[in-house]
Order: C-alpha cells, then sequence, then structure tokens
C-alpha cells in the first residue's frame, strides 16, 4: 500500500478548515452528512459550532450524531436534541440524530476481529458521503479519540456502542458496565466497526482533526481536564488510520511540557493498539507523507 497524503497546518481558524478539506482535492457526493461531537453538558473543551461553521456550509452538510449509552445529557434523543439547540448547533445547521428511530442497520464485518456486525443509526441511509470533523483529544476508555473513534463509537446507536464496548456480549445499556471486554478487544472492536462504515459508504468519506483543546479528556466528559498541552494544530487526509498515526506522532515529537501527561492517558489504555488494528483489518495505513501547508 502507498503512502497515505496527510496534510498538516499549525494555523488554526474556521477558514483553515476549509482550506485543508479543499487540499483533499474531493468533491463529496450527494447528501452529506457531517459527523461532530456535540460536547457533553458542562464539558469545556468541545469545539463549537460557530468555528466548524465554514466547513459545514461548504459541503452543505447536515449535522449527525447519535445517542450515548451512559448516563448525561445525551442518552435520550429528547435531552440530546435539547442539547443541541443550547449547544447552538441546530441555529446554524440542520440537525440529526442518526438513531432517534430504529430499528438500528446492522452492517456486516466478515473479517472483524473482535465484533462481526455493527449496529448505527438506520438515518445513515439518508447519506450518499460523510466528513468527519474531529476533536483531537484523549479519552478516558479509548485513550485518545479521532477520526477512527468519530466513525466507530461516533456512528454506532446506543446499542452499537454497548456492542463494541462489550466486544460483541451485550447492547442493552443497562448491562453494558458490567459486560466491558478487554482494552485490546475493545480497541479491535472499535476498529472493526470503524471499517464498517467506511465499507457502507464505499469509501466516500473525508477527515479533519484538529489537535486543539489537548485535554486528556474526551468532550463526552461533563467534568473534564483543561488542555495539558499547547494546540498544535490541523490534519486532513482520506485515510482516517493515517490521520490518526500522524496526530499521535506530533504528540510524541512534541516538547510540550505536558506531553508526557497525554501520552501516559494513551498508553495506559493502549490507544495506538485501535490504529494498528484498524490498519491490519484494511480501513488505512499507518505509512503516510506529512504534507505541511503554510
Amino acid at each position: 500500500m502507498e503512502k497515505a497524503k496527510v496534510y498538516f497546518t499549525k494555523t488554526i481558524t474556521p477558514e483553515t478548515v476549509v482550506k485543508m478539506y479543499e487540499k483533499l482535492g474531493v468533491t463529496l457526493p450527494g447528501k452529506v452528512a457531517v459527523k461532530v461531537h456535540s460536547g457533553e453538558k458542562g464539558n469545556q473543551n468541545y469545539l463549537h459550532p460557530e468555528f466548524m461553521r465554514p466547513m459545514i456550509e461548504r459541503v452543505n452538510g447536515t449535522i449527525v450524531e447519535c445517542n450515548t449509552a451512559y448516563d448525561g445529557a445525551r442518552n435520550t434523543t429528547e435531552k440530546h436534541l435539547q442539547l443541541m439547540e443550547d449547544h447552538g448547533w441546530t441555529g446554524y445547521f440542520p440537525v440529526e440524530l442518526l438513531d432517534a428511530e430504529g430499528p438500528d442497520l446492522s452492517l456486516s464485518i466478515p473479517n472483524g476481529q473482535a465484533i462481526k456486525e455493527n449496529f448505527v443509526g438506520r438515518g445513515i441511509e439518508k447519506y450518499d458521503s460523510m466528513l468527519v470533523l474531529s476533536h483531537f483529544k484523549g479519552h478516558p476508555m479509548g485513550g485518545y479519540g479521532g477520526a477512527l473513534k468519530q466513525l466507530s463509537i461516533g456512528c454506532a446507536s446506543t446499542a452499537g456502542k454497548c456492542y463494541i464496548h462489550s466486544g460483541g456480549k451485550v447492547t442493552d445499556q443497562h448491562t453494558v458496565w458490567q459486560n466491558t471486554a478487554k482494552q485490546e478487544v475493545f480497541c479491535e472492536a472499535m476498529a472493526d466497526a470503524a471499517l464498517s462504515v467506511v465499507q457502507y459508504f464505499k469509501g466516500q468519506v473525508a477527515y479533519v482533526n484538529m489537535m486543539c483543546n489537548l485535554s486528556v479528556d474526551c468532550d463526552c466528559c461533563a467534568i473534564a481536564e483543561d488542555p495539558c498541552m499547547a494546540d498544535i494544530g490541523i490534519l486532513s487526509s482520506l485515510d482516517p488510520v493515517a490521520l490518526d498515526q500522524a496526530c499521535i506522532d506530533l504528540i510524541y515529537r512534541s516538547e510540550d511540557p505536558g506531553r508526557d501527561h497525554f501520552i501516559e492517558r494513551v498508553e495506559s489504555r493502549r490507544g495506538t493498539h485501535t490504529i494498528d488494528a484498524a490498519e491490519k483489518i484494511g480501513v488505512g495505513t499507518k505509512d503516510y507523507e506529512l504534507i505541511c501547508v503554510d
């Protein structure tokens, strides 16, 4: 497999997000689903809709999200839609919770390492392509959150999230936390689920990772640590494996005094195993060319 192209700039502005997408040289066809993180109620680090607005308008996209599998402001459709309004998303864009109406859509993963199917919100059937806008940061369970997590946990329905977290044991949000998989299995299940979404869209997916507000905690945390590192930049690619790997590499190369804290979060959760597992089953390649953009 030839090296994947990953574009990188240190400039972090709404307009630069558009510029980095345009560097990919693609036009996403048809109706475009734009996967973002809506941000849990109380979280101070999530990227706000004003920052995303030029990019989402550039592709005439619809914001898509799915409900969570844990208590909070996003575990039911009613509460999640209210949060989307409170956080300003519905004031700028059309918004859809993909799993607002059932039944879930099952995506087959014949070569899955941990799971053989992935449950996503049936609303995904309305879209022809996807733009994945990821706030790259740490994560209390996955070690880090980037493009692969947006594809997997992010697109999974509530039942699908439970299925991934349990390594294919349960789809019930009331029992999932008593049936969580071993960490390696969880990472492999995320990789499997990511593959199913990429294959569903037949590769018509583009990815932008924004390395700012670099907390060790995810935007899903109502109580999150403040960022421990200075902002790094924006990266884009057509390969989510290469993109996440490039972000991890930039963390390791950083001389920021907070890098060790961030790396401890990634390594203690074996976060890069998700990247390794995704490469193994063909989601993408870790072999990339980093192209700096002024």
